[in-house]
């Protein structure tokens, strides 16, 4: 992940992730690029996201792309580690856009 897509990834699955969702689910959820940065640029918005959400999108003015495929790469890719601060368990995930995994090594 990099370019513009990078803090709005980073963004979106932190606050999936303080909503208590595991790290695995959080990565797997569909994702959203306002692909130039600006005020006005494409939103790409990947399969998965309710048809209503891009309807809605589109009365509000916005231009709306459909990501499918191998083009998902445009989402970025990342794994996740958390510790349970009481217990110390590791939980992890791997993004389901690339190859890759979660681990940790003792």
């Amino acid at each position: 992940m990099g370019g513009f897509m990078q803090p709005q990834g980073h963004l979106q699955v932190f606050l999936v992730l303080a909503q208590g969702i595991d790290p695995q689910s959080a990565l797997d959820m569909p994702r959203f690029c306002i692909e130039d940065g600006t005020s006005g640029g494409v939103v790409a918005l990947e399969a998965g996201i309710p048809a209503e959400a891009m309807a809605d999108l589109t009365r509000r003015g916005h231009q709306v792309r459909i990501v499918s495929g191998w083009e998902r790469a445009l989402f970025g890719r990342g794994q996740i580690i958390l510790r349970d601060p009481e217990s110390g368990v590791l939980t992890g995930g791997s993004d389901p856009r690339a190859d890759g995994c979660a681990m940790t090594l003792a």
